[in-house]
């Protein structure tokens, strides 16, 4: 038997709960076709699939006010030795929906490959920027440590300097690539209607050729699930999303 495909996720705190990890897991299991490796990195694994390799979020010796500083540092605990023995993973946020064939995520060999997350990810760009996005990204957890070497040898400087962790990794990887367009789409920039329209129309379904369906910053995607209306302007909405009810019935 080969070395299986391995996604790696992350959970503190209370945001996201076990649901969220066994649901990405389910919908991870179902779009790999050879064999899956899922490990889950948290502070709490109760209620977690015992087909889940949980383990303990390495310490990066971030204090408890540092855990809780704007910008999500504690997620380069990511590139801690602790963790080398992965090899190279699909990290995934708990907030993606996995609606398509993983398989070419699995291909990636050398560098680490990140999700663009600037404004030329947009059905019509409003320009060329690129941003690294840490949301989905491909990486070798025993060749990268030096990201987090760097980001300790100068902790507060780099805390102050650095919007978040996202921008902090992308410049201090080995090699930074995106992946091609259309594998990931985003829920609000490529589904959603914009200026109201949301108020009549259900968020578009993902084209075939998209795998992920990214959601950054609000709405989730249990948002979606009120009766009420979600999101925030210009991506209003009203009421449960048919396609993301069926994503929930099926994996969650």
């Amino acid at each position: 038997m080969g070395v299986p495909n391995t996604v790696l996720s992350i959970k503190w705190g209370t945001a996201f709960g076990a649901f969220d990890v066994n649901m990405l897991f389910r919908a991870c299991l179902a779009h790999t076709p050879n064999d899956l490796k899922f490990v889950c990195l948290t502070d709490d694994a109760s209620g977690l699939d015992p087909r889940i390799d949980a383990r303990p979020i390495p310490d990066i010796a971030l204090t408890p006010e540092e855990a809780k500083r704007p910008g999500v540092w504690r997620k380069l605990s990511l590139f801690s030795p602790d963790i080398a023995d992965l090899g190279r993973v699909l990290f995934l946020d708990l907030d993606m929906l996995v609606v398509g064939d993983l398989s070419r995520f699995f291909e990636v060999s050398e560098g680490a490959v990140f999700q663009n997350m600037g404004e030329s990810w947009r059905p019509e760009p409003r320009s060329d920027e690129k941003i690294t996005g840490t949301c989905i990204f491909s990486f070798d957890t025993s060749g990268e440590s030096s990201v987090l070497d760097a980001f300790l040898a100068r902790k507060e400087a780099n805390m102050n300097s650095w919007n978040n962790e996202q921008e902090f990794v992308g410049a201090h990887v080995s090699h930074a690539s995106y992946w091609p367009e259309g594998m990931v789409v985003s829920f609000k920039r490529h589904l959603c209607h914009r200026n109201g329209m949301g108020l009549f129309a259900k968020p578009a379904l993902p084209l075939p050729s998209a795998s992920i369906v990214a959601f950054h910053g609000r709405p989730r995607p249990s948002d979606t699930r009120e009766m009420t209306l979600w999101g925030t302007f210009p991506h209003l909405h009203l009421g449960p999303v048919p396609w993301i009810e069926n994503y929930y019935r099926r994996f969650g």
